[in-house]
């Protein structure tokens, strides 16, 4: 049959190279693996049920081909119209590759009863053919849905296998196989039933490993308390799965999916799997197949896929890929791993020629080696350490044939302050400790569902160092164990001897730890402080609470809302509420959260974020009062700080404000959106976000000099 393809042959990106024999970067031979291929779709909506194709150099980090576009055109291959679960295996003889999809577009509902077969020589071309099984097996006449489709190869038979799952009525979800005719067009016959589930319950999304002679079937199962994916193992490819106890997947979210690869020249698997609830995927390893451990913190994808496989390629398979399925953003540079750089802040730009490499404070740009990391079959000079500091440094990055120069900048970026996801970020000096202390929401977690909260302490609002979870949800308080927002903290002395007083938002409500020490750990008062909404209001959220002490009369007020601005006054335990009801001071119609309240010269500042965090348009507003309590008189340039569209620094909100004790010197602390990575993400940038810092500056008449973000970030105090 005729299949379109939607790759452009005549676009040509400084990673097309001649098919050369060897790495010109390690002198490995074509035949040799270097790198991965992440075969994917990307959802349920118009064009995402369709493969789409990503390389790893190293089966971390994946960068999209074809610019995150199908590399076939669904129509061409599927009856539905879609095609989900891509699942790619080598030929065994190595003469080339075999595909098989889901016949399914979701649109249509989630009955369908055919899966598709390709074939092909190079990984460009594809031919395939639809099975549909109840037109073709009369004993199969009521199946409703055949899922998920893979293939293996059997060497006792000599045949290729493929497996999936398939439901019938009154039934459940069961694991099937037979074997492919030799040209990969059709079944030999009837499916037989592979994998028995002892519980009797759906089995999906099969996916078949082999390892020291056994064969490890993954499999997702359904069930009100044993639902998850699980490994069964057999010494035979066909028959005698047996299901290990437990869970292999590390989450209690739903999830699907699962794919397993070996890392290249390691004892490593990758177990991959769709947490598709959440939108995301999460990544574990092990060595035995049974025992995993998360590594999401080294994944990195500018793609965000459905249930997808990973297959090990050449250097020559590579470079094919790339000539064929050219991306905008893949220069031949994957990154740099010199520890001084901030490698989740590099900025790579192939229509500009341009690399952009934020330091640590403290590098010695004079002489300093990049470590630029490349994919195979790339080479960079000039190697070695090089001065940065008199501006950009050339460098040449070549793929065989074609070389592209690049002019490579290096500069000191204070900016975000701690590396990872943090957002919300709450900051006091603590006068028992002589430091200050940095309270963040744990980011990076798909619609903000961390559940622990970690602390960063700092002689000089530059340098700061992780000092760990001080409260964790799951461990430490009894009434939730989900979404750990926005907290706030103060330092009272009492009695003599300092206590410190957490307030954090969990389940959308306000909750109250109490600790001896600003790094915790912290412990719970056993209820939420703030649980239900100030009479009256309807929407928003009982969240983002802000903590704070009216230095004229000492007395202690908690602020919180989303949606609508409510306070109330603490007694002096600072765990129980003293007001007789909340009194709600909502600025204006811009107030949507994060409120922080400070005093200056005889005014009292109401801060707030406008918009919603996931938007670039995120920004911070103000207004002052002559009491803690109100009302807010609102200036009519009242911007605190926003976007800055030039620099790529976006969703600049929900911030705190230090004072450098004894001095009229004052500082912001907020958030952003991940740079340069969020703008490309949509709406999942607003919880992957990073904490800054920028100096803030009033006029004469006290009123606020709008904050412009910078990379550079603050001078460390002295």
């Amino acid at each position: 049959m005729n299949i379109k393809f939607l790759f452009k042959p005549s676009v040509f990106v400084l990673l097309l190279c001649s098919l050369v024999l060897f790495s010109c970067a390690d002198g490995k031979k074509e035949n040799e693996y270097t790198a991965y291929l992440f075969t994917y779709f990307t959802g349920n909506g118009d064009g995402e049920e369709a493969i789409r194709y990503a390389i790893s150099e190293d089966g971390y980090n994946f960068h999209a081909l074809n610019n995150n576009e199908p590399i076939i055109d669904s129509d061409s291959i599927s009856r539905s119209g879609g095609v989900r679960d891509p699942h790619i295996l080598r030929k065994e003889d190595g003469s080339g590759y075999y595909m098989v999809v889901t016949d399914l577009l979701a649109q249509k509902g989630w009955t369908n009863t055919a899966m598709t077969l390709l074939k092909s020589d190079d990984m460009l071309s594809w031919s395939s053919t639809i099975i549909d099984i109840p037109q073709t097996y009369p004993e199969f006449s009521e199946v409703m849905r055949v899922w998920a489709p893979q293939t293996i190869y059997d060497p006792s038979a000599k045949k290729y296998m493929v497996y999936f799952s398939m439901l019938e009525p009154g039934s459940y979800d069961k694991i099937y196989y037979a074997y492919v005719n030799e040209d990969f067009t059709g079944l030999e016959s009837a499916p037989k039933q592979l994998f028995f589930n002892p519980n009797e319950k759906a089995s999906i999304d099969g996916d078949i490993i082999k390892k020291d002679g056994k064969f490890y079937l993954f499999y997702k199962t359904e069930g009100d308390r044993d639902k998850g994916i699980k490994v069964a193992i057999s010494d035979s490819l066909t028959s005698g799965y047996k299901a290990e106890p437990g869970n292999v997947d590390q989450t209690d979210k739903a999830v699907e999916g699962s794919g397993v690869f070996k890392l290249i020249n390691s004892e490593d698997y990758i177990l991959m799997y769709d947490v598709y609830i959440d939108g995301s995927y999460q990544f574990t390893k092990s060595s035995d197949l049974k025992n995993f451990e998360i590594v999401d913190e080294d994944i990195s994808m500018n793609f965000h896929p459905r249930h997808g496989t990973v297959m090990p390629i050449t250097t020559e398979e590579m470079q094919r890929l790339l000539k064929a399925f050219p991306s905008d953003d893949l220069t031949g540079v994957t990154g740099a791993s010199n520890s001084a750089i901030k490698t989740n802040n590099i900025v790579i730009k192939r229509d500009e020629n341009t690399i952009y490499l934020p330091l640590k404070y403290g590098a010695d740009l004079t002489n300093f080696d990049p470590e630029l990391k490349t994919l195979p079959g790339v080479a960079v000079s000039p190697e070695g350490a090089q001065d940065f500091s008199n501006g950009p440094v050339s460098y040449e990055i070549s793929t065989g044939e074609e070389v592209t120069s690049f002019e490579v900048t290096a500069a000191v970026a204070n900016n975000p302050v701690v590396e990872g996801y943090y957002a919300d970020p709450e900051i006091i000096y603590s006068e028992k400790d002589k430091k200050y202390y940095l309270y963040p929401t744990s980011d990076g977690f798909t619609g903000w569902s961390g559940t622990y909260f970690k602390t960063f302490s700092s002689e000089d609002l530059v340098n700061w160092t992780d000092e760990g979870v001080i409260l964790d949800l799951e461990k430490d308080v009894e009434w939730t164990s989900r979404n750990a927002w926005a907290p706030t903290m103060i330092e009272k002395e009492i009695d003599g001897a300092y206590k410190y007083f957490y307030y954090f938002t969990a389940a959308q409500q306000v909750g109250v730890a109490v600790s001896d020490s600003p790094k915790g750990p912290f412990k719970d008062s056993g209820a939420p402080l703030i649980s239900e909404k100030p009479e009256g209001i309807r929407g928003g959220q009982n969240i983002d609470p802000d903590i704070f002490e009216d230095p004229q009369t000492g007395k202690n007020y908690l602020y919180w809302g989303n949606g609508f601005l409510a306070v109330v006054e603490l007694n002096d335990d600072m765990t129980t509420i003293k007001s007789e009801k909340p009194k709600v001071i909502t600025p204006d119609g811009t107030f949507r959260e994060g409120a922080e309240v400070f005093f200056r010269n005889g005014k009292y500042y109401f801060m707030w974020a406008e918009d919603d965090t996931r938007s670039p348009n995120y920004k911070v507003r103000y207004a002052t009062a002559d009491s803690p309590l109100g009302p807010l008189n609102i200036p009519e340039d009242n911007i605190v700080i926003q976007k800055d569209v030039e620099k790529e620094i976006l969703a600049t909100g929900h911030n705190s404000v230090i004072q450098v004790p004894g001095k009229d010197e004052w500082y912001l602390v907020y958030h952003r959106f991940t740079r340069p990575k969020g703008e490309a993400m949509g709406r999942a940038a607003g919880y992957h976000r990073e904490v800054s810092i920028d100096s803030l500056k009033f006029n004469e008449d006290g009123s606020i000099i709008e904050v412009k973000p910078t990379l550079e970030g603050i001078a460390p105090l002295q």
